[in-house]
């Protein structure tokens, strides 16, 4: 018997001391970091309410308790009664119901009339019926990605358990190592923007961070090949964590599993689908560039099936001597801040991914609430010293005034914006600024993947701010239902009638104006003298938006007539940057970010940010705090402890 069954069986006979007779363990097992109970008495297990939180403090471990399949109902009637103990108002959509693991989906509007108080609804349904439920939402602005996705992970349920399996030994292994030392390597996003990717190792494990592009730069990615990372084999990596779903932190993960990677990806639920998403649309818009992709889909489905979705706040088990904990970053949906628990007490550090620290519309802000950080990875992205963004008010102040003045004069306000993220932003603001008189009424037409994007922010309102959690629960007022969107799906002539119909708002991708239907808009809008390109959200250097936001007005859009060669569009319409609509915080964000870190962390790596800013933020929190700070290259090694 190796390590890791001697370890079960130890913890079979621990569990079966704590529990009341009348309930017995038939097996447990080990599913990438959960502990899975299995039991003939799943409907007594149920009726000790606080049964399984106590075993789970106890063990410190995150538990999963499912039946048997031989002592459960069969699943005609236990949907009858699964359909009498949930209440009508939860709008159960479906139920789909697993025999070889005891559990059954339901998928309903309003999943916490399924769940109940305190989960006293599920415990009512497996002391009814036997089977183990999961609840998901049915999303209120349907969504092609999230039902993709769950179908998928339906197909592979399965394969998908023998993968988990083999993580939760992974996990559970005994430690190997007698030395105890953490070090941070930097593959990627040092005095730059982009590519993204570290390495955290310890003498037991080793962990990627992000693994991204770099926007504008074709072909310059994280320096993978280095034996930090995969230059001593793929699997050398024992997990991935991914912060966010941005492509400049998460285009590149499914190229891991090209190369032979086969371990878990840790991340939020919205950042797998999301990153499902964005990841499908890189490779078709390399495909339309004439650029070979570096993956194939095949290696995004991989991606999404060797994901383990965590919930922010909940501490995992990721290693024998590593515990993660995910935390709001308040960037995108999903976004997270990765605190890493090291040894038995070793060393902690946290990496920021990007982080918005004040309130949004979208979103709280940053959490920085740790109980011990010796290392943060900060990023810096606005970090120069004169990197201060407008105050938000007076962000929407602006951008409403434009676009009054612009459709004053019959022209079209068009903003290139991130699908993810800045469009929901922008789109609260003008269903409001509509709704309030505070701008006239008008068309807002949303291209790309930006309605498809906002169907799956829609699906996941408990990872929003609670007031707009609230009104996406009711129907009526959801704002991103709001009549004016319209969703741009016909295409070039929808485009060419949207630019000859008057005066409109349009978001569309790339927000950086590196491709995508932006260019199409700019064709279409550009030499218009009566319209305005608007910039809200950061501008990379080298991309098309920063050339443009420095004064270029002759810009590059494609072979729009098959003849091999771009042509040059000069542009007549106005531009103009509004700032505070990023999402990411400002230099006093940064540093206010620290300052109410309690304890504050000894050493800060400012990262992810060009050479100015990176360097401005290293040196002012030195001398502000007192602290070690840093301002790495790529390719270095930081050792601790």
């Amino acid at each position: 018997m190796n390590s890791v069954e001697t370890k079960l069986e130890s913890l079979k006979v621990e569990i079966e001391s704590e529990l009341p007779g009348d309930i017995a363990v038939s097996d447990v097992s080990y599913e990438g970091p959960e502990l899975v109970v299995y039991t003939r008495t799943p409907k007594e297990f149920a009726s000790n309410g606080d049964l399984v939180r106590r075993l789970a403090s106890k063990l410190r471990k995150r538990i999963t308790v499912r039946p048997d399949p031989d002592v459960l109902s069969g699943p005609a009637e236990a949907e009858e009664e699964i359909r009498t103990v949930v209440p009508d108002e939860a709008e159960i959509a479906g139920l789909d119901f697993h025999a070889d693991t005891g559990e059954v989906v339901i998928e309903a509007a309003k999943p916490g009339m399924v769940i109940g108080r305190g989960g006293s609804t599920l415990r009512e349904i497996t002391k009814r019926v036997g089977w183990t439920p999961e609840v998901v939402r049915t999303p209120p602005i349907e969504s092609s990605t999230v039902s993709n996705v769950r179908n998928f992970l339906k197909q592979e349920r399965e394969e998908r358990r023998q993968i988990l399996e083999r993580v939760g030994r992974q996990i559970h292994r005994e430690e190997m190592a007698d030395d105890q030392w953490v070090r941070i390597s930097t593959l990627g996003c040092c005095r730059e923007v982009g590519r993204a990717a570290f390495v955290l190792s310890t003498a037991e494990t080793r962990i990627l961070i992000d693994c991204g592009d770099k926007p504008g730069a074709e072909g310059e990615v994280p320096y993978l090949q280095v034996p930090e990372a995969l230059g001593s084999g793929a699997n050398s990596i024992d997990a991935v964590v991914l912060t966010h779903a941005h492509l400049d932190h998460s285009a590149l993960v499914p190229l891991l599993f090209k190369y032979g990677y086969d371990g878990p990806i840790y991340c939020t639920e919205p950042t797998r689908d999301l990153m499902g998403l964005l990841s499908l649309d890189y490779l078709d818009v390399a495909t339309k560039e004439g650029r070979t992709p570096p993956y194939d889909s095949e290696m995004v489905r991989e991606t999404i099936k060797h994901t383990v979705p965590l919930e922010y706040g909940d501490v995992t088990d990721i290693a024998p001597d590593v515990k993660l904990t995910l935390h709001n970053a308040g960037h995108i949906l999903g976004s997270a801040v990765s605190h890493f628990h090291i040894g038995d007490g070793l060393y902690n550090v946290a990496f920021s991914g990007d982080i918005h620290y004040e309130d949004t519309r979208l979103f709280n802000g940053a959490v920085n609430d740790f109980p011990r950080v010796e290392t943060l990875v900060l990023e810096s992205t606005y970090g120069g010293s004169n990197d201060y963004q407008t105050d938000q008010e007076d962000s929407e102040r602006k951008l409403k005034d434009v676009i009054r003045r612009t459709h004053d004069r019959g022209g079209t306000v068009l903003i290139p914006a991130f699908a993810v993220g800045r469009s929901q932003e922008i789109m609260l603001v003008l269903e409001e600024a509509m709704r309030s008189g505070d701008i006239p009424q008008m068309p807002v037409h949303l291209d790309g993947m930006i309605w498809e994007a906002t169907a799956i922010h829609s699906t996941y309102p408990e990872y929003l701010r609670d007031d707009l959690r609230e009104r996406i629960f009711h129907d009526d007022e959801n704002p991103f239902l709001a009549e004016q969107f319209n969703h741009i799906d016909g295409g070039e002539d929808e485009r060419r009638e949207v630019a000859d119909s008057g005066p409109s708002i349009v978001l569309s991708t790339s927000g950086m104006m590196t491709g995508g239907p932006i260019m199409s808009w700019l064709r279409h809008i550009g030499p218009d003298p009566v319209s305005r390109l608007v910039f809200v959200g950061y501008q990379a250097q080298g991309t098309l938006g920063r050339r443009i936001q420095n004064g270029r007005d002759e810009v590059p859009i494609g072979d729009r007539n098959g003849r091999g060669r771009s042509e040059t569009l000069s542009l007549e319409m106005d531009v103009e940057t509004v700032d505070g609509f990023s999402g990411h915080a400002d230099r006093q964000g940064l540093e206010n970010f620290v300052r109410t870190m309690n304890p504050r962390p000894e050493k800060v790596l400012c990262v992810h940010g060009d050479e100015r800013s990176v360097q401005d933020l290293s040196s002012a929190l030195y001398h502000e705090f007192n602290m070690r700070t840093f301002a790495p290259r790529n390719l270095e090694t930081f050792r601790f402890e």
